[in-house]
């Protein structure tokens, strides 16, 4: 009887040691996905402050001289009355 008791004892530990394992390895591996997730985000909303600022820029650059003249040279092919265009065609 006593055995029987020790050997049921060391069953149980036995068992709630692998379930202790296998919730530790599944939990770590859940963590590792949502720091994954994490630093996904942490990208996408690095990329979301740079556009951002560069619409800020080009929001307050939009009725300079400078911009309105490179959008016109850029977009539309606009160039000033006096200007030489030059263009290589050795492509």
């Amino acid at each position: 009887m006593k055995k029987r008791k020790n050997l049921l004892r060391k069953i149980i530990f036995l068992i709630i040691s692998i379930y202790v394992i296998y919730t530790f390895f599944v939990q770590q591996k859940t963590l590792n996905a949502y720091e994954a997730d994490g630093e996904r985000y942490s990208e996408q909303i690095q990329e979301a402050q740079d556009k951002k600022e560069d619409l800020l820029e080009t929001m307050n650059n939009i009725e300079s001289d400078e911009y309105i003249e490179k959008i016109a040279r850029e977009k539309l092919n606009m160039y000033l009355p006096n200007e030489k265009l030059y263009m290589d065609i050795s492509n």
